[in-house]
């Protein structure tokens, strides 16, 4: 169970990760592909973040999380200087493709064909 303190949290670094990735991604990464975060788990010691992105407009989704993966340090910076007044220390990212679109995707082609 999530203190309220976390919860908190894992709603701040979804807010800021999303504008971060709308508006620098393509900086950043130098691809046109949209990353939206979609879930943020922070573990109860506020030191590691696990965030879940969403990738559109892509073919090859696991070469760009990997790209993401690399460029951490950037991401991790650019949050930092966001929310440099609310936490004193800013969370490892560790970044997670999530694939629960695509999941429901594929379920309701599979009931379409039926």
């Amino acid at each position: 169970m999530e203190s309220v303190r976390q919860q908190k949290i894992n709603k701040l670094l979804k807010q800021d990760l999303g504008t971060i990735f709308q508006l620098e991604s393509r900086n950043v990464l130098g691809t046109g592909a949209m990353i939206s975060v979609t879930k943020v788990n922070v573990s109860r010691d506020l030191s590691s973040a696990h965030v879940y992105l969403s990738l559109f407009a892509t073919d090859d989704k696991q070469s760009l999380i990997n790209k993401v993966k690399n460029k951490q340090k950037v991401f991790r910076t650019m949050l930092g200087k966001k929310i440099r007044h609310q936490l004193r220390v800013v969370p490892e990212l560790l970044f997670v493709l999530d694939d629960s679109l695509d999941y429901i995707e594929n379920i309701e082609q599979l009931l379409k064909e039926d």
